[in-house]
């Protein structure tokens, strides 16, 4: 065969398998105990049930609730509420945190992306920070919608790429690369993917830029914390030999210094996250 006939050959495309991602993902968030981090995140539930003007006795679902942030701030506003969750221990931590302010909140287990309810079951269904993390985003994004009711609305807050979380991730993904061909969860956070994903569902999308503050007691704290009780920063020290630890540290340390705005030795980083309000026509 002359150089005139030969063809370079291509290199065939990855498949990136959703449901291996979704177990390692599952392992990373059962590590550590997200709850201590979860819980500092609070207001943001608070936030997001007031930008949904919540009436009392809505039928609310909270999808990948983590520890029940805005479970809890939908039950606290008189509603009848679902918490959900593939990690059962921190469906626990959630019932514990209800339980311990008389709260009523029915915690179940599911996979966002195969929520275990009939279609249009619910007046509102929300989401912080939990389901942008689902492998499968087109079909996370299809069991909102399916488990709304017509007229009924989805309220998501989710990090933005460039937010203090975003380059967390980023950080992260330098050292301990995601596989091949996986979607970036903060795509979440871009007015462009919820078009995407929701419009075509939607009889209206709102978006609003908001900030979370991380407030440590030092850069150092905030680290120790993360590798300590955060899945996805515990595992990637975990999974790195130690000089790469050291690196990781070294660019986790440079990170926390470039948002933190506190001017003394303490850590207060804001954190860009994007709340949108979806309304199923």
């Amino acid at each position: 065969m002359n150089s005139a006939t030969t063809m370079t050959q291509e290199s065939p495309p990855v498949t990136l398998d959703l449901e291996a991602l979704k177990t390692r993902q599952r392992g990373a968030w059962s590590s550590g105990d997200y709850a201590i981090v979860g819980t500092t995140l609070q207001i943001v539930g608070e936030e997001l049930c007031e930008a949904l003007d919540l009436r009392p006795g809505s039928a609310v679902l909270d999808v990948a609730a983590g520890n029940g942030n805005v479970s809890l701030a939908a039950a606290r506003r008189w509603c009848s509420v679902v918490s959900t969750d593939y990690v059962p221990a921190l469906l626990e931590r959630g019932r514990e945190r209800a339980e311990a302010e008389g709260l009523r909140v029915d915690f179940r287990e599911a996979d966002a992306e195969a929520l275990p309810f009939p279609d249009e079951s619910f007046d509102v269904v929300v989401s912080t920070f939990g389901v942008m993390f689902a492998p499968n985003q087109e079909r996370a994004a299809s069991e909102l919608v399916r488990v709304c009711k017509r007229g009924g609305r989805i309220g998501l807050a989710n990090w933005t790429p460039e937010s203090f979380v975003g380059r967390l991730f980023k950080t992260i993904g330098k050292h301990v690369p995601p596989p091949a061909g996986a979607k970036s969860p903060a795509l979440w956070g871009t007015r462009a993917r919820l078009t995407e994903l929701f419009e075509p569902h939607a009889s209206s999308v709102a978006s609003a830029q908001r900030h979370f503050v991380f407030r440590y007691r030092s850069a150092a704290h905030f680290i120790e914390v993360f590798k300590t009780y955060y899945g996805p920063v515990l595992k990637a020290f975990a999974t790195l030999p130690s000089p790469e630890q050291s690196a990781l540290e070294k660019d986790l340390q440079s990170l926390a210094a470039e948002f933190n705005r506190s001017g003394d030795g303490s850590m207060v980083a804001p954190s860009e996250y994007l709340e949108i309000i979806i309304t199923r026509h």
